[in-house]
């Protein structure tokens, strides 16, 4: 829950951006606009700043969406958001590709995206970051796949469920990818400069580094608003269901109602999500983000995977995955869960661990990272255990 807390936030940023976007109001630099102007970033997460009220009206509004669409349940909000987002989210990438590929410098960007570089695998650290990449793009050990799938019919067939989410989500981020190097390729032919220059990461990418590539091209107004406007499509999506992986559990666990559930959520999604909107809140973000996705994640998905692999009923559950799917489940998979995932996800687990002992994360102030990072982890594992030892309600 604690993720929809900071995400929100970048959804309300989004917000704010798609109208800027159509008039460019970020101006002839948009990194010193967003970091200064709009997020008017203080120089400690201890220092929180004054609240950025433009900020908290887009949280309100995202909450409240968000709120009115997991009300009305699986079938009638959920789904039918999902069938109404997703064809919208794909022509309008579809739309920035086309775009993004026929820019001048184009192929340079596509170049340094494709070309491979054999020798890196070699390097452990190439593996665990794809590993990690495959695991956060698909939210494992978010409890979203469970909470979704725990909606579908006894019968229905796992294993092909399972391969098109995979090779659905991961041929849309290369899409995405695509186009936003194509992008970033325009930008460097226009600057005169390598495009390793231009590569940024985090939320300067989205917006700091896009807006400026748009400042650059034709119709920026008309580019930039469906950019932000598919930007803000697949984060609400995704918004939807970070939130909702925390519903169903309150509902089977503790008995509440959907609308009890629900509301208690986004009523304390709102009152967290104000932390993160203050000039502070970026820094703040940062630190919770890197302890959650480095620790909380990575150890509850071990301890989850060595659970189900080492002492649950592996051959019964593959058995029945194979009675009810078309594309059966061979040896291999096992292997992958009791051996590959554990392993490669103890890597990232040790390396984290011993990377922030070694430098404290990001240069922040040890005390920020105790109280915004290690204390949270002990929250969230407390919050995790009296959750579990409760008994269920059905």
């Amino acid at each position: 829950m604690v993720i929809s807390f900071y995400y929100v936030v970048i959804l309300g940023w989004t917000v704010c951006y798609f109208f800027l976007s159509l008039h460019q109001g970020w101006g002839g630099d948009p990194s010193a606009y967003f970091f200064k102007d709009f997020l008017k970033l203080t120089a400690s997460p201890l220092e929180p700043g004054g609240m950025r009220w433009p900020i908290v009206a887009a949280n309100v509004l995202c909450w409240l969406a968000a709120w009115v669409v997991l009300w009305r349940g699986v079938r009638a909000g959920i789904e039918r958001l999902n069938k109404f987002f997703m064809p919208i989210l794909f022509a309008l990438v579809m739309v920035l590709l086309a775009r993004a590929v026929t820019l001048p410098g184009a192929a340079e960007g596509l170049n340094w995206l494709f070309k491979p570089d054999f020798s890196n695998l070699w390097d452990y650290k190439v593996w665990t970051a794809a590993y990690g990449q495959i695991f956060f793009t698909l939210s494992i050990g978010f409890g979203i796949m469970i909470a979704y799938s725990s909606y579908l019919p006894d019968d229905a067939d796992i294993a092909n469920n399972g391969f098109i989410t995979v090779f659905l989500n991961c041929g849309f981020s290369l899409l995405a990818g695509t186009m936003v190097f194509g992008v970033l390729g325009f930008m460097a032919a226009q600057q005169g400069v390598p495009i390793k220059e231009v590569v940024s990461q985090g939320v300067g990418l989205a917006f700091a580094t896009i807006p400026a590539a748009l400042n650059m091209m034709p119709a920026a107004g008309l580019f930039g608003g469906v950019f932000f406007l598919a930007l803000l499509f697949a984060g609400f999506s995704s918004f939807i269901s970070i939130v909702e992986a925390c519903v169903a559990p309150l509902m089977e666990k503790l008995g509440w109602t959907r609308s009890l559930a629900v509301s208690v959520l986004c009523v304390l999604g709102l009152v967290g999500s104000l932390a993160f909107s203050t000039g502070g809140g970026l820094l703040l973000l940062d630190i919770v983000d890197h302890f959650i996705n480095n620790y909380g994640i990575v150890f509850g998905g071990l301890a989850e995977i060595i659970m189900i692999a080492w002492f649950g009923r592996l051959v019964e559950m593959r058995g029945y995955i194979n009675r009810v799917s078309d594309f059966p489940l061979g040896r291999w998979w096992p292997i992958c869960l009791k051996v590959i995932t554990p392993l490669t996800l103890g890597v990232m687990a040790i390396s984290n661990l011993v990377g922030d002992l070694a430098q404290p994360y990001g240069g922040y102030p040890l005390a920020a990272l105790i109280a915004f990072g290690w204390a949270l982890m002990a929250v969230m594992a407390l919050g995790a255990w009296w959750l579990a030892a409760k008994r269920w309600a059905y």
